[in-house]
């Protein structure tokens, strides 16, 4: 077992939250803003501490942040960050070619050479992925990683993301849709500010539990295959 919770609490934002994630897990974790989505990956990474119950991680964790842009002025490219994440040995930099697989993983080895501060919001978070995937973590943690990328390029992340649960990483995706990433999900975390829920996507979304959650009448239908919430 890569992570556990156990009746653990960030207070005010959530409490009694009870949660495993096994080798090869794809966790969604959806809800409104303020909930503390956010925060519990930050428990995870050891910047937030529990007010309560326990938490326990194993091996390496890989971290996509959300969307924020570089700097203007930094004058580095984007190989160079890539290349940074890795291990460097004692006067030795990291073998070029490991950099360029890692840029080529997420499709971004055509902008190798930018200046990260001339790229768009959506290439520097392509970047920010290689970098989270350089020292091959077990645990991938993934906060919004598809906000600024097209319909394609979310596409392409989801599969990497898919990709790394069939070699074994866990992975655990922060995210306010269920859709792009409907098909490969295998359990859904929803915190909401009146309690929270752990499941599988047909458990979870649907229009009881949303509605006991949310304390209000909610819907939730399937429409051509999507999850749509009303």
């Amino acid at each position: 077992m890569l992570l556990r919770f156990d009746h653990a609490a960030v207070d005010p934002l959530w409490d009694d939250l009870n949660l495993t994630l096994d080798r090869g897990e794809f966790l969604a974790i959806l809800g409104p803003n303020g909930v503390g989505k956010s925060t519990l990956l930050n428990t995870v990474l050891g910047m937030r501490p529990l007010t309560a119950g326990s938490l326990s991680v194993e091996g390496k964790v890989g971290f996509i942040p959300q969307q924020r842009m570089f700097p203007e002025h930094l004058p580095i490219r984007a190989r160079d960050l890539v290349s940074l994440a890795l291990e460097h040995r004692l006067f030795r930099k990291p073998d070029p070619k490991r950099v360029d697989a890692l840029l080529a993983q997420v499709g971004a080895l055509g902008i190798a050479d930018h200046r990260v501060s001339t790229l768009s919001g959506g290439q520097q978070q392509l970047i920010r992925q290689a970098q989270a995937l350089a020292k091959d973590p077990d645990i991938l943690l993934c906060d919004e990683p598809l906000l600024s990328l097209d319909v394609h390029m979310q596409q392409k992340v989801v599969k990497l993301l898919h990709q790394r649960c069939q070699e074994g990483t866990g992975v655990v995706v922060v995210t306010h849709g269920i859709n792009p990433v409907l098909e490969y999900v295998d359990k859904v975390l929803y915190i909401t500010h009146n309690g929270n829920v752990l499941g599988s996507v047909d458990e979870v979304m649907n229009s009881q539990t949303l509605s006991e959650l949310y304390q209000t009448e909610v819907t939730v239908t399937r429409i051509n295959g999507k999850v749509v919430v009303i």
